[in-house]
């Protein structure tokens, strides 16, 4: 589905901030491009991984610990409906399903009042994804804009590296290296990897993760402040915001045809943080 960043300003005070959309030109942006509104990702496919995740299939877990809490897969997909805007009808069971827009956007100004937070404290953040083809623009440019406020962007340590292959530091963003390639990945065990060794060097640990799939989920894990991105048929975080693990997961479709869709999206995300 075709779409195009949203060439628009708001004033905020009497400075005028190109190319950042207000909140309904964003989501008018989000269902164009099918961001969220009607996605890609089709009801079988979403119903199909809560039940993994109730199954006690770990990855779909995201490097969260969810013990014996989420059985239930009606109980997951209750989550689902409330945070992310999935059809709520347990008997749906097939076509198309929707991520609410209004969802997201709520999501991306929750995200950006704990960046503000960062910013004002000088925190130390990392970043991580594990969908480097859909989302490693948007961490790198919230990385960039945090370091200009003043924050410090946390560099891993080197030589890290778990079974799926290396843990490697692109653009200010943590990411698997496989085969000369960023790799998909939704295992928590990279962002344990870097953790761990943290803590073997004595070094601090972050203050916040800004992550998604399994990075954020075990990071929110190890007791690290952790906010990231979630599709509709990745249950894990959103249950793990349900329960104050992660403290915010924002629902979008994390690969849509160009990265570029995501543009407007983060402008408005650093906007809402004062960071732009």
């Amino acid at each position: 589905m075709r779409g195009s960043p949203v060439k628009t300003c708001i004033r905020m005070g009497d400075m005028p901030i190109p190319g950042t959309p207000s909140r309904a030109e964003l989501v008018d942006h989000l269902v164009k491009t099918r961001i969220a509104g009607e996605v890609a990702t089709p009801r079988e496919n979403n119903l199909s991984h809560y039940r993994q995740l109730a199954n006690g299939n770990r990855h779909y877990w995201l490097g969260l610990e969810l013990g014996d809490r989420w059985t239930d897969e009606q109980d997951v997909l209750a989550v689902m409906a409330e945070r992310v805007g999935v059809n709520d009808d347990p008997e749906y069971r097939y076509g198309q399903d929707t991520i609410d827009p209004e969802l997201t956007v709520g999501a991306l100004e929750r995200m950006a009042a704990r960046l503000r937070k960062a910013a004002d404290g000088s925190q130390r953040v990392l970043f991580a994804t594990g969908h480097p083809g859909g989302l490693l623009d948007v961490h790198h440019a919230t990385a960039a804009a945090l370091r200009s406020a003043g924050c410090e962007i946390v560099v891993i340590p080197d030589g890290l590296q778990t079974d799926e292959g290396y843990v490697m530091q692109f653009a200010d963003v943590a990411v698997l290296e496989h085969g000369a390639t960023l790799w998909h990945t939704h295992s928590g065990d990279p962002m344990k990897a870097i953790l761990t060794a943290l803590e073997r060097e004595g070094r601090p640990l972050p203050d916040l993760v800004v992550a998604d799939h399994g990075w954020a989920g075990y990071a929110g894990r190890h007791g690290v402040d952790s906010v990231g991105y979630a599709d509709s048929n990745d249950p894990a975080l959103f249950v793990g915001e349900a329960e104050g693990t992660v403290q915010v997961t924002v629902p979008l479709d994390d690969h849509v045809v160009s990265p570029r869709y995501y543009d407007p999206m983060t402008a408005y995300l650093l906007n809402e943080a004062g960071l732009r």
